[in-house]
């Protein structure tokens, strides 16, 4: 293996780096074979890395991703940006009969939830409206093409952590079920499913007896089909209690539509003509009731700590369709980012690869360098962004809260760093501060890792060790 870009530059930092930490050949070592590490560690303000291994080496970014997709949010949208859905029409209201269509615009909330629909139609309802004459359109005219953006692992857009990110979402568009096994093996396994939920879901599910061979190999499986339809395969060994389970809606408008008709009907709301679904932009109605999501920086905030992939998406197509006035699409989103960049922050992105705001794509790619500008602008006008903040605090908040390596580094609360992880992916971007109260950023990208099968229940034991001893060294000798 060779070491020689390996760079170590003292910028008046301590020589101790080079005389008592161990080298990044050292590190690697603790690694899996195979593995690929590109490592950048860097003195806020400082002008060249302490650290630059690998640093233009592509890489997938994953989950830091967000880190990217908060800093162009706060340049374009701004920190008191609020996502608002509502409830609107060109009619009148007479005698309780609202004379003509009755439409619902949906912004692309990701926290927007049921009760707030109803709190809306109950607005509806003190108005005095008791019949629509006229249709019910949903309008998610905000966002065109795809809701999935490209380069997403088929295999996970049923999981709800990967929920397609429309127009209209509605308690995170996931929904759940529970699966009960049949007395008898052989017999098909028993779905059951919430009366509030407006999807279908079928069991063509088999119940195998308990230690079954069979159970190895044949898995439990679901199959999607149009207006939120699913269909449950596979087995299912024998169990006492049933199994629950959890998926993601692919239908956004035809779920919130669903959900809006039953509002409309609890609420004893009638309406002469149809649902229908409205995805061309067109001139606002009279807004007739509203509700609004929190700030953005608190939504960052959640979504940075929590790595939601649902905020970062719809913030990501949100600032396609600000910035350009267009409807938000994956093209538009990632053409804002860099221009948003280039013009507000004075960074190139160069020859990155933006496709999505969560990091889910694998088409992504970013190398350390780039990603260490982004920290470093960010650390310097942090005064106005107000941004490390929201980053999780190691040992204490978001996905860093049991992060072992760091925690055996002696650096709980004293690293703030987005995570990034996929499958054989496992990335760290953000600042540590260092026993003599340096300020540093870091960018470790680490791809490639893989263990045995009959070492999977320990496979983290690896990184552990690797990150452990690179950030204690970072700490003590910085």
């Amino acid at each position: 293996m060779q070491f020689s870009r390996f760079v170590v530059a003292m910028l008046g930092c301590s020589a101790a780096l080079t005389a008592h930490a161990a080298s990044v050949e050292e590190y690697v070592n603790q690694l899996p074979a195979g593995a690929n590490l590109a490592l950048m560690v860097q003195k806020v303000g400082a002008s060249a890395p302490v650290i630059d291994y690998h640093s233009q080496q592509m890489a997938l970014p994953a989950s830091t991703q967000k880190v990217i997709t908060a800093l162009a949010a706060l340049l374009q949208l701004g920190a008191d940006y609020r996502f608002t859905t509502t409830l609107e029409s060109r009619g009148a209201i007479k005698n309780g009969v609202l004379e003509g269509d009755l439409i619902a615009r949906f912004s692309g909330d990701p926290t927007l939830k049921r009760q707030q629909l109803r709190n809306m139609i109950a607005t509806l309802s003190k108005a005095g409206v008791r019949q629509i004459r006229g249709n019910v359109m949903i309008d998610t005219s905000v966002f065109a093409s795809h809701d999935k953006a490209p380069g997403w692992p088929w295999n996970d857009m049923t999981q709800c952590f990967s929920a397609p990110p429309s127009a209209a979402i509605v308690d995170k568009n996931c929904f759940s079920v529970s699966l009960s096994s049949a007395p008898k093996a052989g017999d098909p396994a028993f779905v059951r499913i919430a009366s509030y939920y407006p999807v279908t879901v079928f069991s063509q599910v088999k119940t195998l007896a308990r230690g079954s061979a069979e159970a190895q190999y044949c898995e439990l499986d679901v199959v999607t089909g149009d207006l939120n339809r699913y269909t449950l395969t596979g087995c299912l060994s024998q169990r006492s209690d049933p199994l629950p389970l959890a998926f993601a809606i692919q239908d956004g408008a035809s779920y919130a539509g669903a959900l809006l008709k039953a509002e409309l009907k609890s609420a004893s709301i009638d309406y002469t003509g149809t649902l229908l679904r409205q995805t061309q932009p067109n001139p606002p109605g009279t807004v007739l009731a509203s509700t609004q999501s929190a700030p953005l920086h608190e939504l960052l905030t959640v979504m940075l700590k929590k790595s939601d992939n649902m905020i970062a998406d719809t913030v990501f197509r949100t600032i396609g369709h600000s910035y350009y006035g267009v409807p938000g699409t994956w093209r538009a989103g990632a053409d804002a980012v860099r221009q948003l960049l280039r013009q507000k922050a004075g960074i190139s992105l160069g020859n990155t690869i933006v496709v999505d705001g969560s990091g889910l794509s694998r088409h992504n790619l970013i190398a350390p360098a780039t990603m260490m500008q982004i920290l470093q602008y960010i650390a310097q006008n942090d005064s106005q962004l107000n941004f490390i903040t929201m980053l999780p605090l190691a040992g204490h908040d978001g996905s860093l809260q049991y992060r072992a390596g760091l925690n055996q580094a002696g650096v709980d609360g004293k690293v703030s760093a987005k995570t990034g992880s996929l499958q054989g992916v496992y990335n760290l971007a953000g600042f540590i501060t260092t026993a003599s109260g340096q300020r540093m950023a870091f960018v470790q990208y680490l791809s490639g890792y893989a263990v045995e099968p009959a070492d999977q229940r320990n496979r983290r034991i690896p990184l552990v060790r690797f990150e452990s001893r690179l950030y204690k060294d970072i700490y003590q000798n910085n």
